[in-house]
This record gives structure tokens, C-alpha cells and sequence, in this order.
């Protein structure tokens, strides 16, 4: 099976054409090499790949035939994703929040509507 097809299959991605972009990107590697979407996966290799800037660490088990339901997911692959990876984001998030306080900037159509009803009772 090919790599896009199956990180598709196993729901990474939401469509073919995603992962298909995914790996000429190089954002998807087996065995620590970077891949092409052409390229065939077996049971036992280990794929890498950068999402949401969260680098997934997978083991592939088996080769589903089809895109499978979320609750069978686990029976095609075992996800070794550090615990780390998804607390680094978490905190980005925070981070991000700290450069721009919300109800800085520009102003909302709330926020203009409030003022044009203010400027008018006057």
C-alpha cells in the first residue's frame, strides 16, 4: 500500500491529496528517511510525520483494505508519540496568546457598533 494511501486509511489526514502533499513536502518519513507518496509501506516500519507541529512517531501493524472507522485505527498502527510533543503545543498556545491581547487592536463589528451607539445618545 502506498504511504499517502495509508496515513489517509488510518485518518492522519482527511483526504489523499493532503497526505499526497504531505510527503512531497518531506514532512513524512519511514525509517528515517524522507519519502515520496509512492512509495510502499510494510508491517513493522516506523513513520515519522510533522502535523500541526507535532512530530507523530507510528509503527505500522498491519494494512487496512479501506479508510477504517476511528475506533479500529489502533488495530493498523501503534502511535509512540512522546507525551512531550503535545504538551510542547499546549504551551505555544499559551505563548501565543501572550503577544496579542484579546480585545487589542482594531476594534470588532461589536466593538464599533457599541461605539456608534455611544457617540450617539450624546
Amino acid at each position: 500500500m502506498r504511504i499517502d494511501k495509508y496515513l489517509w486509511c488510518v485518518r492522519y489526514y482527511k483526504t489523499r491529496s493532503i497526505a499526497t502533499t504531505a510527503c512531497k513536502k518531506g514532512q513524512v518519513k519511514i525509517n528515517g528517511a524522507p519519502v515520496k507518496p509512492s512509495r510502499d509501506v510494510y508491517a513493522t516500519d516506523k513513520i515519522e510525520l510533522r502535523k500541526d507541529q507535532i512530530i507523530y512517531k507510528l509503527t505500522v501493524n498491519d494494512l487496512p483494505s479501506n479508510r477504517v472507522g476511528a475506533k479500529l485505527v489502533d488495530i493498523y498502527r501503534t502511535d509512540t508519540t512522546p507525551k512531550s510533543a503535545f504538551e510542547a503545543k499546549a504551551l505555544l498556545k499559551y505563548s501565543k496568546d501572550y503577544y496579542r491581547k484579546k480585545g487589542t487592536g482594531r476594534p470588532t463589528k461589536k466593538d464599533r457598533r457599541d461605539i456608534d451607539g455611544y457617540n450617539e445618545e450624546e
